[in-house]
């Protein structure tokens, strides 16, 4: 293997701007047994940013860093030769992780190559800078180009997503806490992930379990102190992965400052951070809400206040007014809290109900067409100055920082995501696109699905954005209920294999892939009997709209529809082990019940099988990083209208990957359309796939990963 050394220069402000790279700039080759070596070139460079405590120290040193750089231009096996402390070589490592290389190339041929690289720190005062070149605004080169998208760390990550309050608790009052998470990173660095997305840990009454915030500056009771959170943030960053907290502000708390100021009078200075409005006389004579907008939670998106005799915007619960973002000082807000955040040292954003933050002018009333058919969502998705303040927010938060920022794009459709996440127009880099995870629902009612149909929601995706935009694939969240319960067949026979060609599905498409708390166990929904096994405030105002108002639906029907689309589902606590309460709280009660299949389904059991959904999913997160076909490829599906077969190919430069997934409980044998052939079986769900054939044989749930 060659050796090589490379001297990397990385200079940061202690406002965080990016660092100013003097990269590759000198780099020695030899090898033994002749023949010329040339030195790998770096393509991609990421900017990381510096924690307060570093940036006060200014401090300055080099950290020489070890690794190797395989024939794609990955770095492998990276490690600290010589430190510096300070956390300046956990930094050093987490940078060069993410750095990206035109690979070595020997006789023609690319080549592993062995490296060191030097990195040098000089964190200094902004108010007396030394002389640089500032960063150059000017198109990125063809050359740094991979399939003609742009490298970036986010674009390779897999993201797991922590929903804190069931995930582990450690001080035995039932609730899930930052202490916990912290004593389980061990667990998740091992499964691979390398991005966590932090449900929200803010201080708040919990009207919608942290959705509606009190305090975005502090860290809510039940879940610890900031200095826990300081605390876990360290310790992932130990890890070598990365953190994105969520971002909740098209509403607050009404138990906020700024609401209960507002709610004081109509010529308070917070008044204008709300929308408040008079009542409206109805055609029966009667005051009553401004308009007829519905609260997402059911009832009207207005309460009326009778202090000041106005009623004020709530799209979702009573307790969550919306903000408004029309006024500058509300954005300035939301800005500053989001650097506190990123100074602190997170790595960006995952930005709830993020589309509706621009409210329609005048806010007249909505159609009966777009009321019977859910026609405002989309309405209020595309506020007319929507992208101006995203634009807006990039410009003066997230370009300033080598951050991910993630949009819940409710209400936005495929053509109208390119707005959000084409990088030349500098608003979001991704968003989740519901149409996949919401194929299997109208509104909150379960309908059934085709494959076919899942499969032309991805044809499209691939169809209609562009190499100047990034997708993301997701199958189940905190609002949604458990994949395998909702695409996978959750039956002791076929819960296994089908979690895993689930896995295999979300992390071989075109994508950044999100994983939820517990998909790498395969867990389920759970066995909904009454109402009050439920904690979801979307349920029960559900419930009493639904079953005790308008009499629409019974009540054994609409818990049989809870069974199949609640959010409770996913909500369960995490199942550790077989130990009481699936090993997540030493209480006598956890917040939420645990499913009671955790004695047969826990973390525990899986870490100690070799063949458990765990490691499983551990070795595809390590194929999808080796690979960059899988990142950077073209996506194509073999096989659009089988109603069985999923069937589709990845390519990147010449190397091809077939994936074939069979979505039934049936063997299949299957032909591969225009006389392709399977190239050498990776990966089996049921292990010991054929290769090099042409018509492959699957077992039920089977999923097979093919280098052609």
């Amino acid at each position: 293997m060659t050796s090589l050394s490379l001297k990397t220069a990385l200079l940061a402000t202690l406002l965080a701007t990016p660092f100013l790279f003097s990269a590759a700039q000198e780099a020695t080759a030899s090898q033994s047994g002749g023949g010329n070596v040339t030195a790998p070139v770096v393509i991609f460079q990421p900017q990381p940013s510096f924690s307060e405590e570093a940036r006060k120290k200014k401090l300055n040193g080099n950290v020489l860093v070890g690794l190797v750089i395989d024939e794609q231009g990955v770095p492998q096996n990276v490690r600290v030769i010589r430190g510096i402390g300070y956390g300046l070589d956990e930094k050093a490592v987490e940078a060069v992780h993410a750095y990206r290389f035109k690979p070595a190339m020997k006789d023609g041929k690319a080549v592993s190559v062995k490296m060191n690289i030097d990195v040098n720190f000089n964190i200094y005062d902004p108010k007396h800078p030394p002389a640089a070149q500032p960063v150059s605004s000017a198109p990125i080169s063809t050359s740094t180009l991979i399939n003609g998208y742009e490298p970036k760390w986010w674009k390779e990550a897999v993201v797991y997503q922590i929903y804190p309050r069931s995930f582990q608790d450690s001080n035995g009052d039932g609730i899930g806490d930052l202490k916990g998470i912290t004593s389980r990173l061990d667990y998740l660095q091992k499964l691979g992930v390398n991005v966590i997305w932090l449900s929200p840990h803010f201080d708040s009454p919990n009207a919608d379990n942290g959705y509606d915030i009190r305090d975005y500056r502090k860290v809510m009771t039940e879940f610890g102190t900031m200095g826990d959170f300081d605390a876990m943030l360290a310790g992932i960053k130990q890890r070598h992965m990365r953190l994105i907290i969520d971002l909740v502000v098209n509403h607050t708390s009404d138990e906020h400052k700024w609401f209960v100021e507002s709610a004081k009078s109509k010529d308070n200075p917070y008044r204008d951070y709300y929308i408040w409005r008079p009542g409206k006389v109805g055609a029966d004579g009667k005051m009553g809400p401004p308009n007829n907008y519905p609260s997402f939670f059911s009832g009207s998106a207005w309460q009326f206040d009778a202090k000041t005799n106005e009623y004020y915007l709530h799209y979702f619960a009573v307790k969550q007014p919306d903000l408004n973002w029309d006024n500058p000082k509300v954005r300035g807000e939301v800005f500053g809290l989001m650097k506190f955040w990123l100074d602190k040292g997170v790595d960006g954003f995952r930005m709830d109900v993020i589309p509706l933050i621009s409210k329609q002018p005048g806010l007249p009333d909505l159609t009966a067409q777009e009321l019977s058919t859910g026609g405002f969502v989309a309405l209020w998705a595309n506020g007319p100055k929507r992208d101006e303040y995203l634009k807006e927010m990039n410009r003066d938060v997230l370009a300033k920082y080598d951050d991910m920022s993630v949009g819940e794009a409710i209400g936005i459709d495929l053509d109208q995501e390119k707005q959000l996440v084409d990088d030349r127009r500098h608003e979001l880099n991704e968003i989740f696109n519901f149409d996949a995870v919401r194929l299997n629902r109208d509104g909150r009612k379960y309908v059934p699905w085709t494959l076919p149909q899942l499969k032309a929601i991805y044809t499209k995706h691939a169809e209609v954005l562009t190499k100047h935009d990034w997708d993301t694939v997701f199958l189940s969240n905190h609002d949604n209920p458990r994949v395998v319960s909702s695409f996978g067949d959750d039956s002791a026979q076929f819960r296994v294999p089908s979690a895993k060609l689930l896995e295999t599905m979300i992390l071989t498409l075109r994508g950044t892939p999100y994983l939820y708390q517990g998909d790498e166990l395969g867990m389920t929904n759970y066995p909904f009997k009454t109402m009050d096994q439920f904690d979801d405030i979307e349920a029960h105002n559900g419930y009493k709209d639904e079953v005790q108002t308008r009499h629409v639906i019974t009540e054994e029907a609409y818990i049989e529809n809870l069974r199949h689309m609640g959010r409770d589902n996913s909500r369960t606590p995490m199942q550790w082990d077989g130990s009481a309460n699936g090993g997540f709280t030493t209480g006598p009660k956890p917040w939420l019940a645990v499913n009671p299949n955790y004695k047969t389904i826990n973390a525990a059991q899986e870490t100690g099988d070799p063949d458990s959904v765990y490691h499983y999913t551990a070795r595809l997160i390590a194929l999808r990083a080796d690979t960059p076909a899988l990142v950077y490829g073209d996506y194509k599906d073999l096989d659009p209208t089988h109603p069985h077969i999923f069937a589709y190919t990845r390519t990147l430069n010449g190397e091809q990957y077939l994936v074939v997934h069979n979505f039934s409980a049936e063997p299949i044998a299957y032909t591969l359309p225009g006389g392709m052939k399977a190239g050498r079986s990776l990966m089996d769900n049921y292990g010991g796939g054929e290769s090099n054939v042409t018509t492959v044989h699957l077992k039920g749930w089977e999923s097979r990963i093919y280098k052609q």
